[in-house]
């Protein structure tokens, strides 16, 4: 937890996640959002090789419930709760930005039972749709291409009670609709957040595409949405969090620095 010397009541959700484990982000990289009075929560979730990133999600929507549950406590406004991140992180960032739920009432653990919405989220060079990589039709799920070093992080596995063990899902139907659900485009409504996406024209790991298909999505919700293109930008460009991180702390000031409705209910 990074506190500002002058709070201004908002909370900023930090993923130091790169390549779908935990990266220890330099806090260098969101000194931007402590100076502009954010209190920002660097979290670290479950990671590969041994978790999927269906495995990883839940670890995410904890970290925002229990910032939520203890907003009294760390003096912030438990309705003004942002996310952000890059790459891997940007990804899971915004897989859980669009689907977060508003708890379970019936849960014994009450920070279960806290709202896992987010009021806004911006992210750099994101995946956003693993059926449709790069182009229509095109699946990414590790097997091949630029995501195979982390194909441990799709290497989904099923519980079979015959056999009482947890076996490789290898069938292609349950892969793909594991990987849509491991898609963010799949998880939008009209609740979710204000989004912000920075994105290279260069990048040859995760296609420009995947931050154009999800802000004409979010778009057809009616979410605000913007797309800032970096030229010549690859994966990642040149101290990216410092050259562009004020982007993320303006979209942020638009969406964070008053109170917000909170979002409930089903879309």
């Amino acid at each position: 937890m990074f506190t500002p010397v002058r709070q201004n009541g908002a909370a900023i959700v930090h993923l130091a996640s790169g390549g779908w484990h935990k990266s220890h982000t330099d806090p260098k990289n969101f000194a931007e959002l402590v100076r502009r009075g954010y209190t920002v929560f660097r979290v670290t979730h479950a990671g590969e090789p041994k978790f999927t990133v269906l495995e990883q999600a839940p670890d995410v929507a904890r970290a925002v419930r229990f910032v939520r549950f203890h907003a009294g406590e760390y003096n912030i406004d438990p309705n003004r709760i942002g996310i952000e991140g890059a790459s891997s992180g940007g990804h899971m960032s915004l897989l859980h930005a669009m689907g977060g739920d508003d708890g379970d009432a019936r849960a014994s653990d009450p920070v279960d039972r806290m709202s896992s919405r987010v009021q806004a989220a911006a992210v750099f060079f994101p995946l956003t749709d693993l059926l449709n990589y790069g182009e229509p039709g095109a699946v990414q799920g590790g097997d091949f291409g630029p995501l195979t070093f982390h194909r441990a992080s799709f290497d989904f596995a099923e519980y079979d009670p015959t056999t009482r063990a947890f076996v490789k899902v290898t069938d292609a139907t349950k892969r793909r609709e594991l990987l849509r659900q491991a898609s963010p485009i799949t998880h939008v409504t009209n609740l979710s957040p204000p989004t912000l996406l920075l994105h290279g024209d260069k990048d040859v790991v995760v296609p420009l595409q995947q931050s154009e298909v999800l802000a004409a999505k979010l778009k057809e919700a009616g979410v605000p949405v913007k797309l800032v293109v970096h030229k010549d930008g690859g994966h990642p460009w040149p101290d990216f969090w410092r050259v562009d991180g004020w982007q993320l702390a303006d979209w942020f000031d638009q969406y964070l620095r008053a109170a917000q409705p909170a979002k409930t209910g089903k879309p």
